[in-house]
């Protein structure tokens, strides 16, 4: 009993104490599948929640979870959560056996029943981490949702793949914060363009023996590791490298025993390749699926573990977002693709043949979907440009089986903007996927400013079809339009837009909104001296690059926390798009905001934390050095110790900053 109770103390103390533990533990989603025939639905009386057993063909539902139940966890939350130790990103073993975790740079593992814990890494300093990435990695090949994890369970409990990072060789960049009388230097491992990278391994820890073996041990190669799949027998691990230009591509297959491994396939390709963070196994692991844009849009491919293509199961000229389910009765793959609308996300079916490809979802949109255990029906939460947030049940067979819940629209009492969709039409062919909101009673004799509303990046879409809430805007209400629009290198236009903006960030990106501005000063409405851009990161790159570059087209720029230098930024996301800087000096100089201060003629507000440790201060300062050195005028708030952007009293004090910038800029 008391052994028990200590280990459900342990659990909760290192669920706890990870800051992902909200993640994990929160309360379930509305919807989720029973089995084939009952899904669990989740309501909040009071708020309170509530679950129900509901009946798919009936709609008749029962309780399933008692309030008591829920109570009686919610006190133990409470009951548990001041117990503390150090660990990080904890995760179940898949038969709940063990927890794996990081502390202080080393991998762990303790046992539920007992509490015991074993160190299963010695190494870890402040420089080397196991299990735990370096901050490039983080932020630029494994994710930031993973939070530095960088560890990965087998199947069958009885192993863990892991990345060991040595920082010894990334040069160190400081970051002050001002607190106190004589501040504090925060130095951290960051690879700028050129730099060294972390030197990584990629391990698998027997947990019977503690033994570990390395499959890929070459911590000195210049290259990057990432991403292993377990085979569902566990007896195998398929994990990639990716060459330093991210041109060249492999994938080894490697015995988890004996450590032995045979490369089982290769991407090359002229401008740059990703990791494959989905590869989806079929056939007991016999068999695997990629999702490749290699042929100039995102299909998928059939491969044996031999490496030998099998078949290309589609060629469409529209991208598969994600695969979801193989269902091998009836040799049927379930994927979400966005159709002839790029804009859109549907689910779809397909034989590994290729044939039978079907679109599963109803109306035009973006769809989220879960389908049930055995594939007879699946839940479809979706919106579009006009309809609000709505979740339906739906048949295997495409049919609607009756509505679950839909959100509430806009007011028709209370005035609201007015969307239009639409591309506009471009020299180059990319007609460009575009919306704006009309300001509130809006009158085509009179004429507006324009605030397009930015982010920019490479394979980043603002040009979604799901829900616009036109109303309780502070710029519609004041007679301002706010404007939306891609260019053709967000991922409409398959890897062909994309190539074009390989080694010239800063160049089709900002030309393609420069078009976007030509066709919106042939409307008599709109006012072309009052042409603004707003945006945060690589959206705030675009605004800096627009009142510079761009200042015969923009008129005002909000730039929050921007990239105005691609050499000062990581390497390995800057590398991917623009090569090493020796090597493309005339790339990055014609989109360094910093060579573009003297055409400056509007006006330009600069925000930034001051603790960012992502799109650093060094940006901004060397900016306004030569704003400064110009002599021309700009605004600029600095947030003090904030990272890559903040939330508090900082953002009200940043989100009024800004409306009341656009309201004395563009207001009515």
């Amino acid at each position: 009993m008391k052994k028990i109770l200590f280990s459900s103390i342990l659990l909760f103390a290192i669920l706890i104490s990870s800051s992902s533990f909200g993640q994990r533990f929160r309360i379930p989603s509305p919807y989720k599948w029973l089995d084939d025939t009952h899904y669990l639905e989740t309501k909040y009386v009071e708020g309170k929640p509530h679950t129900y057993k509901v009946n798919v063909k009936t709609g008749k539902s029962e309780v399933y979870v008692s309030e008591k139940e829920v109570k009686t966890s919610m006190n133990s939350w409470d009951q548990l959560k001041a117990f503390s130790i150090k660990g990080n990103n904890p995760e179940y073993s898949p038969d709940k056996s063990l927890i794996a975790y990081t502390k202080n740079r080393d991998l762990y593992v303790v046992e539920v029943t007992t509490g015991k814990e074993t160190r299963l890494t010695h190494d870890g300093t402040n420089l080397i981490y196991n299990g735990w990435s370096s901050w490039v990695y983080m932020e630029e090949i494994l994710g930031r949702s993973t939070r530095h994890k960088a560890y990965w369970w087998s199947h069958d409990s009885k192993k863990i793949a892991f990345l060991r990072f040595d920082d010894t060789n990334v040069p160190e960049f400081p970051l002050y914060r001002a607190n106190g009388l004589h501040g504090e230097l925060e130095l951290t491992r960051y690879p700028k363009v050129g730099d060294t990278n972390p030197g990584v391994k990629l391990g698998v820890v027997h947990l019977d023996s503690k033994d570990i073996i390395w499959l890929d041990n070459n911590d000195t190669e210049d290259k990057y590791v990432a991403f292993p799949f377990w085979t569902p027998d566990s007896k195998k691990l398929l994990y990639q490298t990716l060459n330093r230009d991210q041109n060249d591509l492999n994938i080894y297959v490697a015995d988890a025993k004996s450590g032995e491994k045979k490369q089982i396939y290769n991407e090359k390709q002229p401008t740059w390749v990703e990791f494959y963070d989905d590869i989806f196994f079929i056939k007991g692991g016999a068999e695997f699926i990629l999702r490749s844009d290699k042929s100039g849009w995102r299909n998928l491919y059939h491969y044996d573990l031999d490496g030998k293509l099998l078949n290309q199961i589609t060629n469409n000229e529209w991208r598969v977002n994600a695969i979801l389910k193989y269902n091998e009765k009836k040799n049927t793959l379930y994927f979400m693709g966005t159709g002839e609308n790029s804009a859109d996300n549907h689910l779809y079916s397909v034989r590994l043949d290729g044939k039978k490809l079907t679109k599963l979802t109803i109306e035009p949109g973006t769809h989220s979907v879960k389908l049930s255990p055995e594939f007879s029906y699946f839940i479809d939460s979706w919106s579009n440009f006009t309809t609000p947030r709505t979740t339906d049940l739906i048949s295997a067979k495409g049919k609607l089986i009756r509505n679950l819940k839909k959100a509430k629209g806009i007011d028709p009492t209370k005035p609201a903007g007015k969307l239009e969709v639409f591309k506009i039409p471009h020299p180059d062919g990319f007609d460009m996927p575009a919306y704006w909101i009309l300001p509130v009673n809006f009158d085509p004799n009179k004429r507006y400013g324009v605030v397009f509303q930015i982010y920019g990046g490479p394979d980043s879409k603002n040009i979604r079809n799901r829900y616009v809430n036109t109303q309780g805007n502070y710029m519609t209400e004041n007679g301002i339009i706010i404007f939306k629009v891609d260019h053709r290198g967000s991922g409409h236009f398959g890897k062909k837009g994309l190539n074009q903006i390989y080694r010239v960030l800063g160049k089709h990106d900002i030309g393609d909104y420069i078009e976007a501005v030509k066709w919106l000063r042939k409307h008599k409405f709109v006012d072309p001296n009052k042409m603004g851009m707003t945006g945060g990161s690589y959206g705030g790159y675009m605004s800096a690059l627009a009142v510079t570059k761009g200042a015969d087209y923009f008129t005002h720029g909000w730039a929050a926390y921007s990239v105005i230098d691609w050499r000062l930024y990581d390497n390995v996301y800057t590398e991917r798009y623009m090569d090493r800087y020796v090597d493309n000096k005339e790339g990055y100089d014609q989109g360094n905001a910093n060579l573009f201060v003297d055409k400056l003629k509007g006006k330009l507000w600069i925000t930034h934390g001051t603790m960012d440790d992502n799109v650093h201060m060094q940006h901004v300062i060397q900016f306004i050095e030569n704003l400064q050195n110009a002599e021309k005028d700009f605004n600029l708030m600095l947030y003090p110790n904030a990272r890559h952007g903040w939330g508090g009293k900082q953002r009200l004090h940043y989100n009024k900053l800004q409306k009341d910038f656009w309201l004395e800029s563009f207001g009515q």
